[in-house]
């Protein structure tokens, strides 16, 4: 069974629409309940920034602060981490306009935002995401990206170092500045990340992929097959160098046309995850609206399940509307599936009776108007 990272206390001052709210948690499931526009996502994207990145909603820093607040906000937590019991404060200060937000671990400033790895993963479901298999492949890379990255830390860094890269190489290309050596060490460098990212990836589905094939055949959710396609398709069973090498020179001879398009046209960026209904051998994108928030729920929780396996650490979910338009039967098989995880996870939903299921396995909170009763 992996170790039980969890929380035992948030605290937010002006974070949205909280001017100061402080909870204690026991280390049970945390249920948050209370109408619509309550507050009830605004605390779990409080947890989310405890994270590398700007949470589950990619806010501005800026918008996140309360309307009305004097300028900034804090986030503070307490939890027993990957590292043993660990305090972490986040947040901006008043009148900071950044993209940036200031990080101590333990009452040290952390040199990046990546330190935060070291103590927690977060892995989060909400109902923006119902849109995943049909919307914008941007979407799903995003998606699959965060997956790696709750395994492999470095993965950020090499996806914000290739966007660089290729900005550098658009720029050039849009003065019409074709200088074959400045181009080229650019490129080489797009290579060496671009791969590195694209295997990542790859490691990443195959590892997902065989925990699905094992998974119980009486399971409440479908199973998915994954693949990605749009880059290098089917060639990641090469040398890493060999595959540098041919992306470098796929670089260099489209840069006239690539100068054309105004950008780079080939590359990590272009990729797209495909993933199918095992069972019923469909496109995911062509499935009922219930079938496809199946297959993203039981895919979310593969991954949790991947991720305390390999870390030895059960990441910490966060489950926006989770038990919505769900039946009993499967609410019931979905709480002892997240609950087998061996992790901590934050559910919200309107309706308290939705998660009796979970009985005394969660600390069930009321949110309203700015505040939290237990």
């Amino acid at each position: 069974m992996p170790h039980k990272v969890s929380l035992s206390r948030l605290k937010l001052t002006d974070f949205r629409n909280y001017a100061a709210v402080s909870l204690i948690l026991d280390g049970r499931h945390a249920v948050l309940t209370g109408n619509n526009g309550a507050g009830k996502t605004n605390l779990m994207e409080a947890v989310s920034l405890l994270s590398p990145g700007r949470g589950l909603r990619r806010a501005a820093y800026s918008d996140i602060t309360r309307v009305g607040a004097a300028g900034g906000f804090s986030i503070f937590a307490a939890l027993d981490g990957m590292e043993g019991e660990v305090e972490i404060g986040t947040g901006i200060d008043a009148g900071e306009e950044t993209t940036t937000r200031r990080l101590r671990i333990n009452g040290t400033a952390a040199k990046t935002a990546d330190e935060l790895t070291d103590h927690l993963r977060l892995l989060w479901l909400t109902p923006a995401m119902d849109g995943l298999f049909t919307g914008a492949s941007s979407d799903r890379r995003r998606f699959l990206d965060r997956l790696v990255l709750s395994l492999d830390p470095a993965h950020g860094r090499r996806a914000s170092d290739f966007e660089r890269a290729m900005r550098s190489r658009n720029k050039l290309l849009d003065e019409g500045r074709f200088d074959p050596s400045w181009l080229a060490g650019i490129e080489e460098q797009m290579a060496s990340l671009g791969i590195a990212m694209a295997l990542a990836r790859q490691e990443m589905l195959g590892l997902l992929t065989r925990l699905i094939e094992e998974r119980p055949e009486n399971s409440p959710f479908p199973s998915a097959s994954l693949q990605l396609s749009g880059f290098m398709d089917g060639q990641f069973s090469r040398p890493s160098v060999d595959l540098e090498d041919e992306y470098a020179a796929m670089l260099a001879e489209s840069r006239y046309r690539d100068a054309g398009a105004g950008r780079t046209l080939d590359g990590p960026h272009r990729a797209d995850l495909i993933v199918h209904h095992r069972e019923k051998a469909m496109e995911a994108e062509r499935c009922s609206t219930g079938e496809q928030k199946a297959l993203l729920v039981g895919l979310v929780l593969a991954h949790a399940r991947l991720v305390g396996n390999l870390t030895g650490h059960a990441p910490i979910l966060l489950l926006d509307e989770i038990a919505a338009h769900l039946d009993e039967g499967r609410r019931a098989a979905l709480f002892d599936l997240i609950d087998g995880l061996g992790g901590q996870a934050f559910m919200t939903g309107t309706d308290r009776a939705m998660f009796s299921a979970l009985g005394d396995r969660a600390q069930v909170f009321t949110v309203a108007d700015g505040r939290v009763f237990e």
